[in-house]
């Protein structure tokens, strides 16, 4: 194998799927799945409710990158 060759290889392609849990959304009541096993008394969220509930850019905007000075 050449250098180099493997270069295309995604991350995920690594790895096996993920277990998906079966949940009910703690805003809306939709049901859903996250790739987490939902633990008593922490509010779980759809992918909907998940965006509306994220906190609000906490790096800057930068994209989780140090900035540069």
């Amino acid at each position: 194998m050449a250098y180099g060759d493997d270069r295309n290889r995604g991350f995920r392609d690594n790895r096996e799927p993920r277990e998906m849990f079966d949940t009910t959304c703690s805003d809306c009541g939709k049901e859903c799945q996250v790739p987490f096993k939902p633990t008593d008394g922490r509010p779980v969220y759809c992918r909907d409710c998940f965006q509306k509930h994220r906190p609000a850019d906490r790096d800057g905007g930068n994209g989780g990158r140090r900035q540069r000075y």
